[in-house]
């Protein structure tokens, strides 16, 4: 057992060191090759039309009226406006086909034949792909008719997004309020910046005949097709993902051993110490019951602005709260009740396992304690007022709203936020010191736990890598360091250990046994996790290789989850155990419960999106809040509550719980969820992404298909699945709180 285990460091180590020098190497690569910010965008007379602080400002204004809270770019951020860069790259061709054909026939591209749309369409993408950015000057040089189609897209977009009667309609289907922005230079600035985000989507990379973001989004009259990388590199992940899968099965096969029924005649738990830090962790857990209330709340909200894009049932809410704040603390408010259900447990397990507190424990918990609110409120405060324009771009940046989906917080809050991660782990660390000095297997386990508390405090630091005005190709990547390493990675890791922790405790799985477990779910899970990050970048101005790597290894985060089947039976046997075990039965449900959205939400639902073809046409389509929401909730969501079930159930641990709201909580979360995604979210996602093949992603996020009474119906039916979801959330928040205001037995 020794040997393996040291074996299953030494591969631990190798994947850790191999895959992030991989991610570090091509890192280098999108710095090196992401879409240049020209210094100058001239026309071919030589007039100056643009400056590089035009279109970087315009970003900032782009981020501080929500970002990717207000559709998308390149793909990634919301839903119910247009992805911006194909929606400006439909509208300009369209304007330079117009432009073209009348210049040549007299007449509009509409009224043209099919040989001559077939001559336009050429000449359009003989001006329009080829790369006229020299990099010598920092010179971009484009046409006097691409210019107008810039001018008159300018107007366009501004009348938009400020009170035009004309768009009225439009403002409501998008669920943008009037006068979003109502600065004219502001509005010239964010129209430089969706045409320079537009411009890396057309525009061939030099010596290439594929454009920054691998032709993405699919738009035939400019030539923006799939690429045979695509379908080669869509093969491959299919294909690996097959070997993996059986190999994976083999060694499972192979090197199960049966175990012992180890179940002890009383709970281990039972006898052990409740110190006073461990007591006070009550008050994280009405957190996080009020935290997901809100969130339901703010989900229910903005999901009714999908079909009433300015109001709620006739009241103008948009007014006070937008669309763009409502999802900001939506997705954010995800985040944090996950992760404070978490990092209690954490702050559980430490002293439980050192059996008393060390000096300042209770201060150090109290204290972080306020730091979170401090930072959920000031966060929550700080943008509203940015998406309400009532900062500048500066203050928004640091105080505001920095418009990138899941790191929307200010910096000054991610910096707060970073630094109490390390409070937060220095209070893991300090039980755990003269537990670590003492010989025996458990070492290996706890170090373990701690490598994990060390990755979620230090990889949150990525969101600390980019700046105001940093290109969007290199934020992205650092974004998802965030979004896939961090939330989806490492925590992850955590949970593994954590739950072999409290099964090891419970006395259900043998200390060795369970960290070797632990090091092999970590191996499996990291061996395509890390790498893996790259499927989320195919089209984000990213080289090739950066898609060849992300098909490839993010098949393999797959993997593991296709034997997650035998995880859920063996969660289940342990449930149907009679006398102490039935305390842990609902915890134990909701450890169920995860595995079987680990397989469905991350497994089946992501991995219907990772192939780089499937990718082309679904990024930014609902399929991806259906992998979201069943992945997120099913998996993280679930975990967080089961967790928190767990410590309440040790704190608390001769009080009689309510078995009856326990079952409505978690029938009625389950059933719930899995009705917004059968209902609403996957119809939806598979008309759009037919749409998408057939016409390109401009129509498959349009007003003209979202707006169709069946669409509209699907969107309605997922009310059915909210109803039921928010009946779960109810009973779970009364349990707590009815648990929590009993007087336990350590306090009688």
């Amino acid at each position: 057992m020794e040997n393996r285990q040291r074996k299953l460091w030494i591969a631990f180590t190798i994947v850790m060191l191999f895959s992030f020098g991989v991610l570090g190497y091509f890192g280098i690569e999108i710095y090196q090759e992401a879409p240049p910010v020209p210094t100058e965008v001239r026309t071919t007379n030589g007039n100056v039309v643009l400056s590089a602080s035009d279109i970087k400002d315009g970003q900032n204004v782009w981020q501080s009226i929500g970002g990717q809270e207000v559709g998308s770019i390149w793909g990634h951020g919301a839903y119910v406006a247009p992805d911006w860069t194909a929606d400006y790259l439909h509208r300009e061709a369209l304007y330079l086909l117009d432009y073209y054909a009348n210049e040549k026939y007299g007449k509009n591209y509409a009224d043209t034949t099919v040989e001559e749309q077939a001559y336009l369409k050429a000449h359009l993408q003989s001006n329009i792909r080829p790369n006229t950015y020299d990099k010598v000057s920092g010179v971009l040089t484009i046409t006097e008719e691409r210019n107008q189609a810039r001018l008159y897209l300018q107007e366009y977009y501004s009348k938009l997004f400020t009170d035009d009667a004309e768009f009225a309609q439009l403002r409501k289907d998008y669920a943008i309020p009037n006068n979003s922005i109502t600065d004219p230079t502001r509005l010239k600035q964010m129209n430089a910046f969706f045409f320079w985000a537009t411009w890396a989507t057309v525009t061939n990379r030099p010596d290439s005949d594929v454009s920054y973001t691998h032709n993405w989004p699919a738009e035939d009259l400019v030539g923006n097709v799939a690429t045979t990388p695509l379908l080669a590199w869509s093969g491959v992940s299919v294909i690996l993902l097959i070997f993996a899968v059986g190999v994976l099965v083999y060694y499972h096969v192979a090197s199960k051993q049966d175990e012992e029924d180890m179940v002890p005649v009383e709970d281990p738990v039972s006898n052990g110490t409740v110190t006073k830090s461990m007591t006070i962790l009550k008050k994280y857990f009405w957190v996080v019951c009020l935290l997901m209330l809100l969130q339901v709340g703010l989900g229910i909200l903005t999901a009714h602005y999908g079909v009433e894009g300015q109001g709620l049932y006739g009241i103008p809410l948009d007014q006070i709260l937008p669309y763009s704040v409502t999802r900001t603390w939506h997705t954010q408010l995800a985040i944090f009740w996950i992760a404070t259900a978490w990092l209690g447990t954490g702050l559980y397990i430490s002293p439980a396992v050192g059996g008393k507190d060390p000096k300042f424990q209770v201060f150090g918990v109290n204290f972080l304690f306020v730091a979170l609110l401090i930072i959920v409120l000031g966060s929550m405060i700080g943008q509203w007022f940015g998406i309400m324009q009532k900062l500048n771009l500066v203050q928004n940046f640091w105080f505001g709203h920095q418009g990138y989906e899941y790191v929307d917080l200010g910096r000054f809050w991610q910096i707060f936020l970073f630094v109490g991660l390390f409070v937060w782990l220095a209070l893991m660390i300090r039980p755990l010191i003269p537990v670590l000095k003492e010989k025996g297997s458990h070492r290996n386990l706890i170090i373990l736990f701690l490598i994990s508390c060390g990755a979620i405090a230090l990889f949150y630091g990525a969101g600390l890598m980019w700046g105001r005005q940093t290109n969007l190709a290199i934020a992205e990547y650092w974004r998802w360091w965030v979004v896939h390493l961090w939330v989806e990675g490492f925590f992850e890791v955590f949970a593994t250990v954590v739950l072999a922790f409290l099964f090891v405790r419970m006395g259900l799985i043998k200390t060795k046994t369970a960290t070797n477990g632990a090091l092999f779910s970590t191996i499996v899970f990291m061996s395509g996790g890390i790498i893996g990050t790259f499927h989320h970048l195919y089209f984000s101005g990213t080289p090739t290789a950066v898609m060849a790597l992300g098909a490839t290894f993010s098949a393999l985060e797959v993997v593991p989850l296709t034997l997650i089947g035998y995880e859920a039976y063996e969660n289940y046997k342990i449930s149907t155990h009679k006398g102490w075990l039935q305390d842990y039965k609902w915890p134990i449900y909701f450890m169920i419960a995860v595995a079987f959205w680990n397989f469905l939400g991350a497994g089946v639902f992501g991995f219907i999106i990772n192939p780089p073809i499937a990718l082309y046409y679904v990024q930014g389509l609902n399929t991806t809040p259906l992998h979201g929401h069943t992945a997120l909730f099913g998996v993280y969501g679930m975990l967080g509550i089961g967790l928190m079930l767990f410590v309440l159930r040790s704190i608390y641990r001769h009080v009689q719980w309510n078995d009856k709201l326990l079952k409505i909580g978690f029938w009625g979360l389950n059933l719930g969820l899995l009705l917004m995604a059968l209902l609403s979210l996957l119809p939806i996602g598979i008309w759009q992404a037919i749409e998408s093949i057939q016409h390109g992603m401009w129509y498959a996020r349009s007003s003209e298909l979202m707006q169709l009474p069946a669409m509209v119906t699907l969107k309605w039916l997922r009310t059915i699945g909210d109803i039921i979801f928010t009946v779960g959330i109810v009973a779970i928040v009364l349990f707590v709180f009815k648990l929590t205001f009993k007087k336990s037995n350590h306090e009688k």
